[in-house]
């Protein structure tokens, strides 16, 4: 039973962890990208069209990062329903033995000995 409560918290903190790293890098894509836009705002004339890039920038850095969140959700769900679910710790050996038998199929079945 400890195993079943143990299970989401190892999953929800992995989740944190890999939305933090997301996190520092969204920052640090942001910080990066600015910095050319920065100086060619500067520039005299250039500065309406700079901002409708930024925007531009902004709203697709934010949505490649959004989608990286998204999918760290999901999985981290899918994990939690696969580590509760007392199924998946019986499928394991189940499927390594029907590996095998796959194995034996394609190959004709054990190796035979050489003979000299």
């Amino acid at each position: 039973m400890s195993g079943k409560k143990r299970n989401p918290k190892l999953t929800d903190r992995v989740r944190e962890i890999v939305d933090s790293g997301t996190d520092t890098a969204e920052e640090i894509h942001r910080s990066i990208a600015n910095a050319p836009l920065d100086v060619l705002e500067r520039i005299e004339g250039l500065e309406g069209t700079i901002g409708d890039v930024r925007k531009i920038q902004e709203r697709s850095i934010g949505a490649v990062y959004d989608l990286v969140r998204n999918v760290n959700r999901d999985v981290a769900k899918l994990a939690d329903e696969l580590m509760k679910s007392p199924r998946s710790a019986k499928r394991a050996p189940a499927r390594k033995a029907s590996r095998a038998k796959v194995a034996t199929k394609k190959t004709g079945g054990p190796k035979k000995p050489r003979a000299a």
